[in-house]
């Protein structure tokens, strides 16, 4: 049976709140197009000055944001809860739905994902991307299937960059919500001693595994099929989470339990209009210490206080 492609057209302003409401319809991963900082982006990545003309004449003053919903689910509610939240946000906003072969959503995305640098230390690089620099970077192998994570979305790259300032080597991390696992494989290859992921979806947990492997680093992590940390045990040195708000919240409750002295506790997923009621439900229990913050999208860090 085919799938169903749901592509949402909002302004550019809105695309931020608009994104967040769509990784609340699935739980697996969405793709954006947004043309706006073409040339600048194209030039970063690329390095070249010369643009495909039909990229040139896509609309800049738009997003679109691609969701695919499978057989299994009902595509229409997929859409009236979509058009109820983005209506409720004050997002004017177009809904196109069409079908979709399994095999072209699976790969539709791939065209718009590049290596890309992040922090000072890694290179992310789609494990089909042959032709790249690693400019003497640590390289992360990545083929994050249809899991949450590769680099390109602000929430993890703030992630990313928060733990490259964070984490010591032998250190131990815990990555709640893993998604494709480039947290946990990431801290891995920048020294830490030991990483354990734990995802609610199963995909997300064979993407991170397979991800694992990819970067030969198999014999140093555990992913888990679990919510949250119900599955989990032990004290870590430094605690990942890059989900969104409400679950950040319930996770703030008992994480402290599973942090060894004097850990780093980073959190991301947080937009803007959310993050005064994160900080606020972190305040009786963790002092923080960092904030980032990019296009709208908050990642902090705290220590039990």
């Amino acid at each position: 049976m085919d799938w169903t492609e749901i592509k949402i057209s909002v302004d550019n302003a809105d695309a931020e709140s608009a994104e967040a409401i769509a990784h609340m319809t699935v739980p697996y991963g969405i793709y954006v197009e947004d043309y706006s900082n073409l040339e600048q982006e194209v030039r970063e990545i690329a390095n070249i000055d010369l643009i495909d003309e039909e990229l040139l004449g896509r609309d800049r003053s738009k997003t679109i944001i691609h969701i695919y919903i499978s057989p299994e689910e009902n595509p229409r509610e997929a859409v009236a809860y979509l058009g109820e939240m983005l209506s409720a946000q004050g997002i004017l906003n177009s809904i196109d739905c069409s079908s979709c072969k399994e095999e072209d959503w699976l790969n539709n995305w791939k065209k718009y994902f590049h290596p890309i640098e992040v922090g000072e230390k890694l290179l992310i690089r789609p494990s089909w991307y042959e032709s790249y620099d690693p400019k003497g970077r640590t390289v992360l192998n990545l083929d994050p299937g249809v899991a949450f994570g590769t680099g390109t979305h602000e929430t993890t790259r703030l992630c990313l960059e928060a733990m490259e300032k964070y984490l010591k080597e032998s250190d131990e991390v815990l990555d709640v919500g893993c998604g494709s696992g480039i947290l946990a494989v990431g801290a891995l290859l920048l020294g830490a001693k030991r990483a354990v992921g734990v995802d609610i979806d199963e995909m997300a947990v064979k993407t991170a595994r397979e991800n694992a492997e990819l970067n030969g680093v198999s014999d140093k992590i555990e992913i888990i099929h679990g919510n949250l940390t119900d599955k989990v045990s032990g004290k870590y040195n430094l605690v990942l989470a890059n989900i969104v708000a409400d679950a950040i919240m319930l996770l703030s409750e008992d994480i402290r339990e599973y942090m060894a002295d004097d850990a780093v506790y980073i959190m991301s997923g947080i937009i803007d209009t959310r993050v005064d009621e994160v900080l606020a439900a972190l305040e009786s229990s963790f002092e923080v210490i960092d904030k980032l913050c990019e296009n709208g999208w908050y990642c902090l860090a705290a220590k039990v206080k």
